[in-house]
This record gives C-alpha cells, sequence and structure tokens, in this order.
C-alpha cells in the first residue's frame, strides 16, 4: 500500500503529526509496535499525572484539620492507586484510537523499520513484514529510560520510570537516582505515600536545570516532607545481592552506604535509533540523535525525524510542535522555524515547578543587565486561603529594552500559569505592558503582574 505521509511511531509527535498531515489532506498511516499514545500516553506524561493526585489527596486528608474537617480514619490502598493510574492510561490510549478514526489515519501495528527508496518494513506481533511505501517517511520513535553501566536496571530491585508505576508492593525504602523531573515527581509520589526516600543527584542542585532560588525552595520543601536529599554524590554501585539493596554512594565526604529496597534510576532518557533502518538508507547521527535543519529533514530526501530522537529537550509538547512544522512545511505553509529558547519545562511534584527562557544565572552570563523580581506566595491571599503558601514566581526582565528574558514558578498550579509568560515572550511583551495589564484577584496567576511589580520597584502587596 502507499501513503503521502507514514510516520513512525504514535506518541505525542507521532500521533500529533499523523493527524495534522491527514488534516492537510496527505494520506497517512502511523506505524505502533506497542499501545497508541507511545511512552507519554500509556507510562509516561498522563498516568503519572494521576499518580501524582492521588498523591495529592492523600496529603490533602492528613491536612484536613487544618482546613476545619474533621476526617476520622483514613488510609491510602496502593494497588488502587496504581489501577487508576493504568485506567487515565487506557482511557486516553483509546482517545488516540478514536482519533485515528476521525482523521482515516491507517494504524500500522508492529515494529517499523526504514528501508532504502521512501520504504517502512513493518513486523507484527507474529513475526510477518509487510512493507510500505511512502513520500515522506517521518521517524518519531521516542526514547526510553537511559542505563548507566553501574546502575544496570533488572525491573525488580533497580527499576526504570515504567516499572516505578506499576509496583505490586509499595517499598518501605527507595533511592531516587537523578532529580531531574521524572526523579522527583516519582520522590514526591513515593515520599506522600509513606515511602523512606533518599535522592542522589550528581550536580550540585536539584533539579539542576532550573534556576537555582526555585531548586534551593524545592529542596527545602521537600526536606521538610521528610525526603533527604544528597547532591554532589554519585552512585558508583548497587549490592542487590541480599534482600534488599546496598547503594554505594561516594560524596564529598567520602563513600557512603544507604540500605533500600527498590532503586530508581531517573538519569535520563536514551533515543531509540537502533535498529531502525538509519544505516541502511544512510541517515546521519551524532550522539544517539538523528542529524535535521529547521525543518527536521535528514540528510536523506524523503526521511525526516522528530521528538525525543533529534536535538533539543526531549518534551512532549516540544514533539507534537516539530511533528506539525515538519508536516506544513511539507503542504508548502509559511512556517517558521522552532524557538527552542521559549519552550516551557514543567515538573508536577507539589510544589509544582514551571519555568520558561533564562535562568538569573544565564542572563547574567549573557551579559544582560537586568530587573529581577520575585513574589512570594506567602503574600499572596489566594495562597493562604487555599493553605498553599510554599513558593513563588520570579520574572528576569532586560533593563534596557523590557524583554522578558526569563520566568520561573514554584507553587501550586503554577504549571497551568507559565503559559502567560510564554505568550508574553513570543509576543514580545514588555515589563511595562505585564504590569499595565489588569490581573483577575484574588489569584495565584496575579503573582505573575506582582513579581514584574517587584523588578520595577513598583510592587503594593510587599
Amino acid at each position: 500500500m502507499d501513503f503521502d505521509v507514514i510516520v513512525v511511531g504514535s506518541g505525542p509527535g507521532g500521533y500529533v503529526t499523523a493527524i495534522r498531515a491527514s488534516q492537510l489532506g496527505f494520506k497517512t498511516a502511523v506505524v505502533e509496535k506497542e499501545n497508541l499514545g507511545g511512552v507519554c500516553l500509556n507510562w509516561g506524561c498522563i498516568p503519572t499525572k494521576a499518580l501524582l493526585k492521588s498523591a495529592q489527596v492523600f496529603e490533602y486528608v492528613k491536612h484536613a484539620e487544618d482546613f476545619g474537617i474533621k476526617i476520622k480514619e483514613y488510609d491510602k490502598d496502593f494497588n488502587a492507586v496504581v489501577n487508576r493510574s493504568r485506567e487515565v492510561a487506557n482511557g486516553m490510549s483509546g482517545g488516540v484510537q478514536f482519533l485515528m478514526k476521525k482523521n482515516k489515519i491507517t494504524v500500522l501495528n508492529g515494529f517499523g523499520k526504514v528501508q532504502p527508496g521512501k520504504k517502512v518494513a513493518v513486523t507484527d506481533e507474529a513475526g510477518k513484514e509487510t512493507v510500505y511505501s511512502g513520500q515522506h517517511i517521518i521517524i518519531a520513535t521516542g526514547a526510553r529510560s537511559r542505563e548507566l553501566p553501574n546502575l544496570p536496571q533488572d525491573g525488580k530491585k533497580i527499576i526504570g520510570y515504567r516499572k516505578a508505576m506499576t509496583l505490586e508492593k509499595q517499598p518501605k525504602k527507595m533511592v531516587v537516582v537523578g532529580s531531574g523531573a521524572i526523579g522527583i515527581e516519582f520522590a514526591y509520589f513515593y515520599n506522600s505515600m509513606g515511602t523512606d526516600v533518599t535522592i542522589v543527584e550528581y550536580m550540585p542542585n536539584i533539579v539542576p536545570v532550573e534556576d537555582e532560588d526555585v531548586s534551593k525552595q524545592l529542596e527545602r520543601t521537600f526536606k521538610k516532607s521528610g525526603v533527604k536529599i544528597m547532591t554532589n554524590a554519585e552512585v558508583t554501585g548497587v549490592d542487590t545481592s541480599g534482600k534488599g539493596c546496598i547503594v554505594n554512594v561516594k560524596t564529598k565526604k567520602g563513600e557512603e552506604q544507604l540500605e533500600a529496597d527498590v532503586v530508581l534510576s531517573a538519569v535520563g532518557i536514551a533515543p531509540n535509533i537502533e535498529g531502525i533502518g538509519l544505516e541502511e538508507v544512510g541517515i546521519a547521527s551524532d550522539r544517539g540523535r538523528i542529524l535535521v535543519n529547521d525543518f527536521y529533514q535528514t540528510n536523506v530526501p524523503g526521511y525526516f525525524a522528530i521528538g525525543d530522537i533529534v536535538k533539543g529537550p526531549a518534551l512532549a509538547h516540544v514533539a507534537s510542535a516539530e511533528g506539525i512544522l515538519c508536516v506544513e512545511k511539507l503542504a508548502g505553509l509559511h512556517v517558521e522555524a522552532l524557538d527552542y529558547g521559549n519552550i516551557p519545562g514543567c515538573t508536577y511534584c507539589f510544589p509544582e515547578v514551571a519555568s520558561v527562557g533564562m535562568t538569573e544565572k544565564a542572563a547574567k552570563e549573557a551579559g544582560y543587565e537586568m530587573k529581577v523580581g520575585k513574589f512570594p506566595f506567602s503574600a499572596s491571599g489566594k495562597a493562604s486561603a487555599s493553605g498553599h503558601k510554599d513558593g513563588f514566581i520570579k520574572v528576569i526582565y532586560d533593563a534596557k529594552y523590557g524583554e522578558l528574558l526569563g520566568a520561573h514558578m514554584i507553587g501550586a498550579n503554577v504549571t497551568e500559569m507559565i503559559a502567560e509568560a510564554v505568550v508574553a515572550r513570543k509576543l514580545e511583551t514588555t515589563g511595562h505592558e505585564i504590569l499595565k495589564t489588569v490581573h483577575p484577584h484574588p489569584t495565584l496567576s496575579e503573582a505573575f503582574m506582582e513579581a514584574t511589580a517587584a523588578a520595577y520597584d513598583e510592587v503594593i502587596h510587599l
């Protein structure tokens, strides 16, 4: 069968690309080896949010008396929490199936391998291979949990994120290696559920890509909740021969040993580019990422790549944006290259973390003269009323032109508020314009205006 566009992989990059291609009139197929929606829908972004919501509800119940509510008896059912998360994932995967049907996209179940001459070979579960040809082949095979040589995953005692979502039994003690979004979210979840959690981070700060003020605040809040944090620390090996694990950690002070039932390895991701036919077709890659131009064209005409397998942040919303750009360019629409400097990043622990643009340190290093403003949620009426006063919004403006260089937020629901900063940066809005934009009161979102006022020495509520 011949298609105009064949997308290999149906994660948030692949399925979104396929839908947009179909909308633009291309006859489209998508190849998927496991579940529609890929890791994000089935094992990543979506079901983890369901777990985190359960953790949050449990936290609310624990502190119900603070809100004048008496609850005599309560407990959590770990298996029921996991099952709810799976149900949410299955519902979403069913939603993608519906979208495929609605947009008349052919779903090819099996493992896709690109071949020369604009072809894709799909091998189904039974081992039967069928070859399809397409005018444009878009590779969107995503990534998996990265394994370190001294931390090989066995799926029982040393696990990746996938297993962390479906443990049969809640561990009493857990060591989380790595404090990016995945490590932090699971550390929060398991700690809320009552597991004794230690985070081991190689860098000097947790959430190392975030602004230092944010990482310090998160560290304080996490420690208050009972999470142990070791920074400037490296796991040199894990002994799994006994009942649990003995984790060897190298710190500035020397070697330490930690006991745990389970070790979660959250040290980043590894792109899925092996065994998918790149060598046969002659598609160039560098350090595990496929090389592409601004519109995701590889070095071989007719083959494109998007998402976690190309350079840039490995985020679902980035993959979707890249895929849409890629097919719009193919359709001859006028498109602009993606601005990778204006991509928001979110971490859904509690307090949530969200940011876009430059950190204060990066802006300083780039030589900007800055106006920096901070507004703590402890000064927000809405935050006081909702009982979540931890955190702040921090904004960094260019003193010369008033351009918003970066916004950094930590607190309740900040992942829902970062879009304002992304839009402001996209429209090249100035600090003065944000100041004069009337924000609703009482909300958490007005803290963005207040932080801007603080940057310009006009703050009212501090």
